[in-house]
């Protein structure tokens, strides 16, 4: 690494945590540049889903995951990141350049940083122990501190009409499909949803999970799911925004880690144009864009413990000298 940032054990210690953030697919659609005084962000357009994500909506959020669990991680080592969001507009795919400054770290940044080995992504059905309502009003302080709204969805027919509307379509979509088992049940890869960490999606679920490929992780719950459903949205849709809707959704995520919480976090319904609106009309009265939606709930105390999803390597993620991704 170069001077003027910490020590090269620091830096990457900090983008190891950072590689652990949610992707859709597990896909891991950023790459990192370190320069002389600060660390770049980038979108890597090669890791896009076509079908699933034309606009790349969905890997821009992803990575703005990551960038709060960079920010999250080097706070928690000493070093507070100051971010410059789409430094240079004429290069979009460049998402974030952070500039790091000297700060004991607090309470809160060694908790949330923490976290971030122990979030996992719970597809299974939580049990019906009840969410204090203190918990929900401090998701939505932490939503609001990076610029996005989080409303806890009280409508969850509408959504369910959505979630089945989206999983229809998508059933009669054969290059969805396709694309889908090409990020799902691939033995090895160090990117992709793995088997075990997928179930099998249940026809009668309020709302059902994507059908990944050679499901096999056992949800133990006999009874519905009781999770809360928690809308993450933003003033505008523009790139900077969904960038900011990603380290809000990393933010709610590592902080319902630290209570206990279990997480999953869903995209499919947004994923098409139509039911996106209805959600936005229905649920957020067109004051805001629908980003993402949030189950957050208790785990069943009988479930196995999740074990991690692979990560690409740190060496695979690092742009040399002049590289752009496109």
């Amino acid at each position: 690494m170069k001077r003027g940032l910490p020590d090269d054990t620091t830096v990457q210690a900090a983008l190891a945590l950072a590689g652990r953030a949610p992707s859709v697919h597990n896909v891991q659609p950023w790459r990192w540049r370190i320069a002389d005084h600060s660390i770049h962000l980038y979108l890597d357009p090669q890791r896009a889903l076509p079908v699933t994500d034309p606009d790349h909506r969905d890997i821009v959020i992803s990575c703005g995951a990551a960038l709060h669990h960079l920010a999250v991680a080097l706070a928690a080592l000493g070093r507070a990141p100051v971010i410059h969001r789409i430094p240079d507009p004429a290069e979009p795919n460049h998402l974030a350049a952070l500039t790091l400054v000297p700060r004991r770290p607090t309470a809160l940044d060694i908790e949330l940083s923490t976290s971030i080995g122990r979030r996992r992504t719970d597809r299974r059905h939580y049990t019906s122990w009840p969410i204090p309502s203190g918990y929900l009003g401090l998701f939505s302080e932490r939503a609001a501190a990076h610029g996005a709204v989080l409303r806890r969805i009280e409508d969850r027919e509408s959504v369910q009409a959505a979630f089945r509307a989206a999983s229809r379509v998508h059933a009669n979509d054969h290059a969805y499909r396709f694309e889908l088992a090409m990020w799902s049940g691939r033995p090895g890869s160090v990117d992709g949803v793995p088997a075990r960490n997928t179930v099998l999606p249940n026809v009668a679920d309020e709302f059902p999970t994507r059908e990944f490929a050679a499901a096999g992780l056992t949800d133990p719950a006999t009874q519905p799911d009781y999770a809360e459903l928690l809308l993450i949205g933003t003033s505008a849709d523009d790139r900077v925004s969904r960038l900011r809707a990603g380290e809000a959704i990393s933010s709610v995520l590592l902080t319902a880690t630290g209570i206990g919480l279990a997480t999953c976090l869903l995209t499919e319904p947004l994923e098409l144009a139509d039911q996106r609106a209805t959600i936005r009309a229905e649920l957020l009265h067109d004051t805001a864009h629908p980003q993402a939606m949030l189950r957050v709930g208790w785990a069943p105390t009988s479930g196995e413990v999740l074990p991690e999803t692979p990560r690409r390597p740190l060496g695979d993620l690092l742009l040399i000298d002049d590289e752009v991704p496109r």
